[in-house]
């Protein structure tokens, strides 16, 4: 085996000294913000670099926003935000791979006022890189130096790791607020407990998803000036907090569109146009019912979602036959229908969202059929949703699980 020269040793010596700056085990055990600071400071001294900067991509993916500097002659007074496509950083984030500058004309960047505030004036050299999650740019992070320089594949090298080590901490941690925070939305807006109406048995239940946590999934029974009792469950696609505000907006604008008409069809058309305008990106299923004030007769209108059962004492439950139109948001002036029916005393009605029957090793249908099943004959409102919580057979739900019963005491 050949033997090492003592000048390559130094090289790996070296290399191994800066890849254990970065990856120490130790940097786990500090906050995301001293980690961040941490590692740019580290980042500094093993590239010989004069100021670094991190930036995130903000929720919309329209702005970088520095999250941690270093090096800096002054540290930034306000949020520094960047453009994408803008400035240095916005380019790199454009091109999602490492960019180097030997010498930066900030002139030609792109955007002087964007690189001023994380750049110091005098900076001569540039290297940027990606951070990176699935694929998908999450931020950038870049160093400066005052002295012209030109970066080794070394250099790009354990910039990147760094690059990759921030963005691991940042996701996890991200996550980890967006689910607190989603369940905190969650909970405050879905009623523990739903209003006492006279003649109504009426019980819900809410289970969020063991894997993609707390989404869109909800439920909704009040009383209008009418005399009229609304009843919604729904589904917003998607998961987390951005789920969880968006089905905020539409539970709000629905309870706010039912104060103007009994007809449950115009309230999800007017809903629809709203979700169109101001939640562009949004897809969401629905069941809207309206019940009569002598609860003798529902009326119904169906967007997109799953079908609710009909129970009662004396025959089988039976899915309903509600034709389905298109769900909210996914096509602008889609044509909404009723459907009514009578509710005779002792019968009741089963709301629930796909979390309940949905199973990735089989198809919905075989899900759909052993609810009805277990959903045999009308029971009380409780009753039925706890026997509905037996579908999930002691698991965690993959998807959350929002159901609603109501009978007709």
């Amino acid at each position: 085996m050949p033997r090492r020269s003592g000048k390559a040793l130094a090289v790996s010596e070296e290399k191994l000294r800066r890849l254990q700056a970065v990856t120490d085990a130790a940097l786990s055990q500090l906050g995301l913000e001293d980690l961040l600071h941490e590692l740019l400071e580290r980042t500094l001294d093993i590239l010989r670099a004069d100021s670094a900067a991190l930036l995130l991509l903000d929720h919309d993916g329209t702005e970088l926003v520095a999250m941690a500097t270093a090096g800096l002659d002054r540290e930034p007074r306000h949020e520094v935000r960047v453009p994408i496509g803008h400035g240095f950083a916005g380019g790199v984030a454009v091109r999602g791979v490492a960019v180097a500058v030997e010498r930066f004309d900030r002139d030609g960047s792109g955007g002087t006022d964007f690189d001023a505030a994380l750049l110091p004036e005098r900076t001569t050299s540039v290297l940027g890189v990606p951070m990176l999650s699935s694929g998908r740019v999450i931020g950038v992070l870049h160093v400066g130096t005052l002295q012209q320089r030109s970066f080794t594949a070394d250099d790009i090298e354990l910039l990147q790791l760094v690059a990759d080590r921030a963005g691991l901490a940042t996701e996890a941690r991200r996550s980890h607020l967006d689910r607190a925070a989603a369940v905190a939305l969650q909970r405050s807006l879905l009623p523990a407990r739903p209003p006492a109406v006279p003649g109504l048995d009426v019980a819900v239940r809410y289970v969020p998803g063991a894997q993609v946590g707390v989404g869109g999934d909800w439920y909704d029974v009040f009383d209008l000036p009418s005399g009229h009792v609304g009843i919604v469950i729904g589904d917003v696609a998607g998961s987390g907090l951005h789920a969880a505000v968006v089905m905020g907006r539409i539970r709000s604008a629905l309870r706010a569109y039912a104060m103007e008409t009994d007809d449950p069809a115009d309230v999800l058309t007017r809903l629809d146009r709203k979700v169109q305008r101001f939640e562009p990106d949004a897809m969401a299923t629905a069941v809207y019912a309206v019940l009569d004030p002598d609860l003798g007769a529902v009326t119904m209108s169906n967007a997109g979602h799953l079908p609710p059962v009909l129970m009662a004492p004396d025959r089988p439950s039976r899915l309903l036959s509600i034709p389905p139109d298109l769900p909210l948001g996914a096509y602008r002036d889609a044509a909404r229908r009723n459907t009514r029916l009578p509710l005779e005393p002792g019968e009741g009605l089963f709301l629930y969202t796909d979390g309940l029957v949905e199973r990735r090793a089989r198809g919905i249908t075989p899900g759909l059929e052993r609810m009805v099943r277990v959903l045999a004959a009308a029971a009380s409102a409780d009753v039925t949703c706890n026997v509905a919580m037996t579908l999930l057979d002691n698991a965690a739900p993959t998807d959350d699980v929002a159901v609603l019963a109501i009978r007709r005491t």
